[in-house]
């Protein structure tokens, strides 16, 4: 079953000083048996500025290098601080330059699936104006024709600003119009048509995570159904960072989460019988 685990899932461990992102490739693979890395570049960012500074090249490589020894995929790598949008000219810059410097990590880190956000806000979400959509739409089709040339996909979460909107995600897609694009799919996260929101981008999901409020959810077994008919073959994430106890949460998330795949892509046998 393809099951990740986000890095983000162990966040409050890196900022207790108890985890890097060594130890989360050693976790993954070991503890939990999985050769599927779900990357996140907040393990190895410097947070000092607005537009987060990502560590030198040779810390990549020596990451690519763990990877390598442990046989295992970046299946996604969710990158913060490299989206496209801010209202001053200058930062947008300045995010459009370090998203430059993240892509040639991912590259390097052999990513198969790209995280970059369209920019905007956590809290608040509205639709795009004309100029963000235009800039949005011309920085995902330079984005996606690299990623065609070197071999992977590329596109946002709904996760800020105008992509927590499933109409704006859809308008997005349809005019970038590119095959390397598509979305990280955060099942259920939406500030607007909140039922029919994960169908609605589903054509363009390339990667998904679930939290824990989703693994919740009465009708989860009937969303992943719902990919799963619409031809989604990619990877289940589980992305939740604990208040505590992470390990042991994290084991109850991925259980969860391969019942919930498990009981969805069940053939059905009273149809299958003559």
């Amino acid at each position: 079953m393809k099951i990740s685990i986000g890095g983000y899932s162990f966040f409050n461990t890196f900022l207790e000083g108890k985890m890097d992102v060594f130890g989360y490739l050693e976790t993954v693979k070991y503890r939990y048996r999985m050769d599927a890395v779900d990357l996140w570049n907040g393990f190895f960012i410097d947070r000092s500025d607005p537009v987060y500074k990502l560590a030198d090249e040779s810390y990549i490589r020596k990451i690519r290098e763990a990877l390598d020894e442990k046989e295992m995929r970046v299946v996604n790598f969710a990158v913060d601080g490299a989206h496209l949008w801010d209202p001053d000219p200058d930062i947008r810059q300045k995010l459009y330059e370090n998203a430059l410097v993240h892509l040639d990590a991912a590259e390097i880190l052999g990513a198969e699936t790209v995280r970059i956000d369209t920019g905007g806000s956590y809290q608040e979400s509205e639709p795009m104006s004309d100029e963000q959509f235009e800039y949005t739409v011309k920085r995902y089709q330079e984005y996606a024709d690299r990623a065609a040339e070197r071999g992977y996909l590329i596109g946002p979460e709904n996760h800020m600003g105008a992509s927590l909107l499933p109409r704006e995600m859809k308008r997005i897609a349809e005019e970038v119009d590119h095959p390397a694009f598509g979305f990280l799919l955060h099942l259920g996260r939406w500030k607007a048509d909140e039922t029919a929101g994960d169908e609605m981008v589903a054509p363009w999901a390339v990667h998904t995570h679930f939290d824990a409020r989703m693994v919740l959810l009465p009708d989860a077994e009937d969303k992943v159904r719902s990919l799963l008919a619409g031809g989604y073959r990619g990877y289940w994430g589980v992305e939740y960072n604990a208040p505590g106890n992470q390990y042991v949460e994290m084991e109850w998330m991925i259980g969860a989460v391969k019942r919930i795949v498990s009981l969805a892509s069940r053939v059905d046998e009273v149809r299958c019988k003559p």
